[in-house]
């Protein structure tokens, strides 16, 4: 079962994490033993042996001997203990070993039935797990609150949190369960049977979901307060250095609470494993392994609520900690590089986004990275935003998000990371909206990379500005744009680009709070409510002024050709359309989103010619009375497809051919 795979994972990597650490490199360590001598931390971890067991003392005496020289220093070296040693470390370890490591000391080869072996581990196990939990609730929390409430460490609310519910653990493992599991065993022979009894106490085990959860702050403050008062340090050292401690920290006795859960599922999956067909405890000790699993589980549930904090921390860091951003109830969705594409001209930028369940973070990596690594340049709520993909020939993978403050076009490495974003961006849209809504227009123009907002959005939110390579001309009053006298504009409300004379307005704009921004004619007085005499008053339009967005939008057929001079060796590229509503005119334009068409071709009576292809170019021609016109494609599919329509607007038929969409069109360069 596929949770049952990931949970079992996730027991397995806090498994290797602990055996990581057992090795000696918990994080408070940042000094190596000098060569030839070994540290406590250096060795396994001997759990607290099972009262038949001597080993315990046993080791803790040779440790101790070997450690005289270095307490001093290692209680000086002492560090936090980050929640990077409970955190997923993403290495695989059988359970076959694991088992091996953790046997009971049972003699290879054994006539003991192997069901029986196991619940005698789970046994001594848990007997070294009392004794480690006495250790922790009878010894340091006992002496740490009885000097605290003498006023002479730290307060006594403090003591608690560090602690959290581990009395409770404690009177539970002690009372309960290990005295259930001893008493079983003890009837073994006329009741071989553990899962009723694991059954029966393992919904208490949920109490270790609050424990996990307040380990990082527990360790924190051990830290902080060791820190602050040198009275309570000292009582901590005093007590580590007890036989009954082996040389070990306060934080390391606290990292076994947390993987002792886990423990559980593992033998308790080999149990079940290993039970013979016709055992009587099959039932049980499937309902137990059952109700382990949950409140693994439960557990693993509070370990990912604290590693999304520790991320979300690290992440605040690396933005520098600014005060508007840093928010705990935030949730990192995806991160990672991107290019910015210019409106301004063909080029791109480098930019990084981090997306939040409810704000992106538009950021710029910082040159000299003192302090962050990111500088943070905007931010876009996700309320309201809409993302869509772009299908634009010159910058492939590319999509457009479009938010309140901004809209950004943006071009990803590949179609897969493109997509990656796509639904990380939608995924925190329909969370934020609670329903599922694809990026929609008010036009189909858009589909053809021009912007637009509904009536009621204007001002509202920010529009997707058209890219300056895409016009030549004014989009409002339609005069052609120059380096000298007639350059480039956008408008802030509609994200047209317009001349300086049509864009002298201000008005305020509610996605940039408020602020007055250079709009168009036509959005200021929409915005504002002013009436602007219009020069142009009583100027009927010429055949010319469609927009090339709008007949796009509705055509035969629209899509960047090329029209040769006479020589047939130089001409003009640029975008050609047959309007539905105007089925006989082929009208031409410089730009696909300019707002005149330089000329027009009446095909009515044209001859539609294919020419053999030369130099790697796809050529038709129009013949009509000594009038003739060449056309490059760019494919040999486009061709034909021109050549189709073309014939039929010139025999006069108006209607879409069957099979065709009456709005098919190819994208612009």
């Amino acid at each position: 079962m596929e949770g049952e795979a990931d949970n079992q994972r996730s027991v397995l990597n806090l498994m290797a994490v602990f055996e990581q650490h057992r090795a000696g490199t918990f994080a408070w360590r940042d000094k190596q033993a000098p060569r030839g001598q070994t540290t406590a931390t250096s060795r396994p971890l001997q759990l607290p042996a099972s009262p038949a067991s001597q080993s315990f003392s046993h080791t803790a005496a040779r440790l101790q001997a070997e450690q005289k020289n270095e307490e001093e220093e290692q209680q000086q070296n002492q560090r936090r203990l980050s929640f990077k040693c409970v955190r997923s470390f993403r290495h695989k370890i059988s359970e076959d070993n694991w088992r091996r490591r953790q046997g009971p000391g049972l003699e290879p080869g054994s006539k003991e039935p192997e069901e029986k072996k196991i619940a005698l581990e789970l046994l001594e196990t848990e007997q070294a797990y009392v004794n480690r939990l006495h250790l922790l609730d009878q010894v340091f929390y006992t002496e740490l609150m009885k000097e605290a409430k003498n006023g002479k460490t730290v307060p006594e609310e403090v003591v608690k949190m560090i602690f959290s519910n581990i009395s409770s653990i404690y009177q539970f493992h002690a009372k309960f369960f290990l005295p259930e599991l001893q008493k079983r065993m003890e009837d073994w022979s006329c009741n071989p049977r553990i899962g009723d009894v694991i059954q029966k106490l393992a919904p208490f085990l949920k109490m270790y979901g609050e424990y996990v959860k307040n380990f990082d702050k527990a360790v924190e403050l051990i830290t902080v307060w060791s820190e602050k008062s040198p009275p309570f340090q000292e009582l901590i050292a005093d007590i580590q250095k007890r036989k009954v401690c082996a040389n070990l920290t306060l934080q390391h006795h606290m990292l076994e609470p947390v993987q002792r859960i886990p423990r559980y599922e593992l033998l308790l999956k080999d149990y079940v494993r290993k039970l013979p067909p016709e055992s009587p405890d099959q039932d049980d000790a499937e309902k137990a392994l059952e109700m382990i699993f949950m409140v693994a589980k439960h557990s693993n549930a509070a370990i990912a609520e604290m590693e999304r904090l520790q991320k979300l921390w690290v992440v605040y860091q690396r933005l520098g900690l600014e005060d508007d951003i840093v928010d705990p109830s935030n949730e990192l969705i995806k991160e990672g590089p991107v290019q910015k594409i210019s409106t301004r001209n063909k080029s791109t930028s480098e930019k990084y986004l981090f997306l939040f369940n409810n704000m992106l973070l538009y950021c710029v990596p910082k040159v000299i990275q003192v302090g962050a690594e990111f500088q943070v340049h905007l931010r876009i709520d996700v309320d309201s935003m809409k993302v869509q993909e772009l299908n634009d020939t010159q910058f492939p993978h590319t999509f457009l998000v479009s938010g309140k403050q901004r809209t950004l076009e943006l071009q990803a490495r590949s179609e897969e990371e493109m997509n990656a974003w796509i639904k990380a961006f939608q995924d925190a849209i329909d969370r934020k909206e609670k329903r599922s809504e694809t990026f929609k227009t008010a036009v189909h123009g858009l589909e053809m990379g021009t912007p637009a907002l509904k009536t009621e959005e204007l001002g509202r939110r920010a529009p997707q500005w058209v890219r300056d390579n895409l016009v030549t001309m004014c989009m409002r009053c339609k005069e052609p744009f120059n380096a000298i006298v007639r350059r480039r504009h956008h408008c802030r409300a509609c994200g047209y680009v317009v001349c300086a004379r049509c864009s002298d307005y201000r008005a305020e704009l509610q996605y940039d709070r408020n602020r007055l921004n250079r709009v168009c004619q036509e959005c200021y007085v929409f915005l504002t409510g002013h009436v602007v005499l219009e020069d142009r008053e009583g100027k009927h339009k010429g055949i010319l002024e469609k927009g090339a967005a709008e007949v796009s939008g509705k055509s035969l057929l629209c899509s960047s050709l090329q029209l040769l001079d006479k020589n047939g060796k130089g001409g003009t590229r640029g975008w050609f359309v047959i309007p539905q509503d105007d089925p006989l005119v082929l009208y031409i334009y410089a730009a696909p989103q300019d707002v005149r068409a330089h000329t027009s071709i009446p095909l009515l009576g044209y001859q539609v010619k294919d020419l053999p292809q030369g130099d790697s170019r796809h050529l038709f021609q129009l013949a009509q009375s000594g009038q003739l016109y060449t056309f490059v494609a760019d494919t040999e599919e486009l061709k034909r497809r021109w050549m189709r329509v073309m014939a039929r607007s010139a025999a006069g038929i108006t209607r879409p051919e069957e099979g065709e969409d009456a709005d098919s069109c190819e994208e612009a360069d």
